[in-house]
């Protein structure tokens, strides 16, 4: 019989020989060309490629950009590219093929658990759960030991598709309503797809592995509630999380650096250092910044304001709240309403309605509105230090990374349209020189956030505004080489930005950073400046921060340094420690003539072994620690030590106040 698939001599590629009558199609893989008959499988392709793609593969990305399970076929030539776990793509197939082990696993102990979703995510993978158990340390265990039992037997993984009707019908009969959910909201004529493991079925796009014993490594990190759908108008229901790995070498690095990544938790050391504190009367999300947090927050406030001062920006102070008047002229009350505080019956059109302002820009509009302006006046670049108000779901508030009020660099410049590639580029340059100055510059990436034509209800304008919108912010991007990635269907409503975006110590990102292009809210508040020509214009705008939120940008600092922030940034920057009480005075004196000299001083005159009171201070992170017994006093010196145990050893305090000033004002962060 002739073999399916062979290999010609002399040639380099192969031949997959079609039954008689059958297309041939034609499929490029590095360099190589293969002759295959029409709804080959993907593993067939890979086994004739040889090499690592026949070893490690775990699915294919088409020349279209699909991501195909290795028992997909293939309908049509073009070329391939075999996924391993060192892709992103290769790592999400892999995962969520834990996640549906872990769905099965679920299953099989708790026959009652209604199943929701489980995708794979940064990291590892998650499965949500409606059941009346509460899942607990010991229930993950088992959990754990039911999904070796699985991937031990090393069950097929098969995909199997269904009519929209039948599908329903058969996930309500399973007694899923949470799959009956989804598949409703399909199309009519949508075809659904589900995957089987042994006795167990679940609805899922995919693309997945071929059995279950590819998954050599994994690990159930914790459980926490979710909203269905992430609305907290929904069930909570119980969240499983995992990861997975390629081998247990690779996974017990993982679960060792997220240990130390524990240690580095600004939710950990934060509260352990005193920068902040929550609590439950308050709210949650409302974070109460103790003394250290509320000055670290007070220097980059101080630093931000006089560095945009030094770039030419105007100074607003603009009210906390307003009438829904307001947002409904900027489009905020049709596309942001559900994320506001709103005082009052928001349905109610015969009364008075506020809300608290979950931005800056209408307000700081008015400062240009206020007369008529030239193109003189051009640009305008207004900056804010604005509280803002947002009302983010429970799930997803984390520390001071996502809070319901924080403090934010919010800056507006209104510009002629031939000035927006310069002023961009002045934003951008503003943004990078805070990040270098604070240390965060190596942790950023940018994104370019995009428009979804597909979900035009989401956004202002028209499909050519956004066209030519997005088109001018490539273009300033390419010339100024920023590497970015696009995330689509992740822009403002009324325009394109570019998010600098920064991952916490777990790896989840956020964004630090915006920098916004607006060509459609100026004409909703009728903004006009009369040109030189003397015509009126509209301004184009450009929404941006210069530092971002504080509160998240002290989370971000506090676990980058592990709590011991540069000289300039500590709440606390140097303790005079006194070995014995005849040093006081001079401890006291010296403390004063630092304060004098700018620093943020305090003394330790406890009747405490000078050990125990250097310990403290290292535990505390204060930068520097200045000595004192009865020689030091007698000449008025001191033995300086570094908290990490390092330093310069005795110097007068005239020499050290030099070098500790001198760090202050270069704002050294090695």
């Amino acid at each position: 019989m002739e073999p399916r698939i062979k290999i010609r001599p002399g040639i380099r590629g192969g031949f997959c020989y079609p039954k008689r009558g059958g297309v041939i199609i034609i499929i490029n893989y590095e360099g190589q060309s293969f002759e295959c008959q029409k709804g080959v499988k993907v593993y067939e392709i890979a086994k004739l490629a040889g090499g690592e793609a026949a070893v490690r593969a775990l699915a294919a990305k088409t020349d279209e950009g699909f991501i195909l399970g290795m028992s997909d076929t293939l309908d049509k030539g073009g070329a391939l590219e075999f996924l391993t776990f060192d892709q992103e793509e290769g790592r999400k197939v892999y995962r969520h093929t834990a996640s549906h082990i872990l769905a099965q696993a679920v299953k099989t102990l708790y026959p009652n658990a209604k199943l929701a979703i489980g995708p794979a995510v940064e990291n590892g993978f998650y499965y949500d759960f409606d059941m009346e158990d509460t899942f607990t340390p010991e229930s993950l265990a088992a959990i754990e030991n039911e999904m070796r039992s699985i991937i031990k037997k090393n069950e097929r993984i098969v995909k199997m598709e269904l009519p929209r009707d039948e599908a329903e019908k058969a996930a309500v009969s399973w007694r899923e309503p949470y799959k009956a959910e989804l598949i409703r909201e399909l199309p009519a004529d949508a075809v659904i797809t589900f995957y089987q493991q042994g006795d167990f079925m679940d609805l899922c796009a995919g693309p997945h592995l071929q059995s279950t014993g590819r998954v050599k490594a994994f690990k159930l990190t914790h459980v926490a509630g979710a909203y269905w759908r992430g609305d907290s108008k929904n069930k909570m229901l119980q969240r499983i999380y995992g990861t997975a790995f390629e081998s247990r070498e690779a996974l017990d690095a993982y679960l060792l650096t997220v240990e130390e990544a524990k240690k580095r938790d600004h939710n950990k050391i934060g509260r352990e250092l005193e920068y902040f504190t929550t609590v439950d009367i308050i709210g949650q999300g409302l974070p109460v910044l103790m003394p250290k947090g509320a000055r670290v927050i007070q220097l980059l406030q101080r630093f931000t304001e006089d560095e945009e001062e030094r770039r030419g920006y105007l100074l607003t102070k603009t009210p906390f709240m307003a009438k829904r008047d307001l947002y409904r002229i900027s489009g905020h009350w049709d596309h942001y309403r559900d994320g506001m505080f709103i005082l009052g019956d928001a349905d109610d059109e015969a009364s008075e309605c506020y809300a608290l302002r979950p931005m800056t820009c209408p307000f700081q509009y008015q400062v240009f509105l206020n007369r008529m302006r030239s193109y003189r006046d051009l640009p305008m670049r207004l900056g804010e230090t604005a509280t803002l108000f947002r009302n983010e779901d429970s799930g997803e508030m984390h520390g001071l990374i996502r809070v319901r009020q924080f403090t934010i660099s919010e800056g507006h410049l209104i510009i002629k349209p031939d000035q927006l590639e310069e002023e961009f580029k002045g934003c951008l340059e503003l943004a990078r020189y805070m990040l270098k100055t604070v240390g965060l510059e190596e942790d950023c990436s940018y994104r370019f956030s995009k428009w979804d034509p597909k979900n035009t209800s989401k956004y202002e304008g028209t499909p050519e505004e956004w066209e030519k919108a997005e088109s001018l912010m490539a273009d300033i991007l390419d010339k100024l080489q920023v590497p970015y990635t696009v995330g689509m269907d992740e822009a403002a409503f009324y325009g394109p930005k570019l998010d600098i975006q920064v991952k916490n110590v777990y790896g989840k990102e956020d964004t630090l950073i915006t920098i916004q292009i607006d060509m459609l809210l100026a004409a909703k508040f009728g903004m006009e400046y009369v040109d030189a020509d003397g015509q009126k214009r509209r301004p184009y705008i450009i929404h941006r921060t210069s530092i971002g939120c504080y509160e998240r940008t002290l989370a971000l600092l506090l676990e980058k340094y592990a709590g011991a922030l540069p000289l300039w940034l500590s709440p606390t920057q140097v303790s005079i420690l006194t070995i014995t009480d005849r040093a006081d005075a001079w401890a006291r004196e010296a403390a004063e003539t630092l304060r004098g000299a700018g620093l943020r001083v305090q003394t330790d005159l406890r009747n405490e072994k000078i050990g125990f009171k250097i310990r403290e201070a290292q535990l505390e992170k204060i930068p520097y620690m200045l000595v004192v017994g009865d020689r030091e006093a007698e000449s008025r010196s001191f033995s300086v030590r570094g908290r990490h145990g390092e330093g310069p050893g005795v110097m007068t305090l005239e020499a050290f106040i030099q070098k500790a000033v001198c760090e202050v004002q270069e704002k050294t962060i090695g």
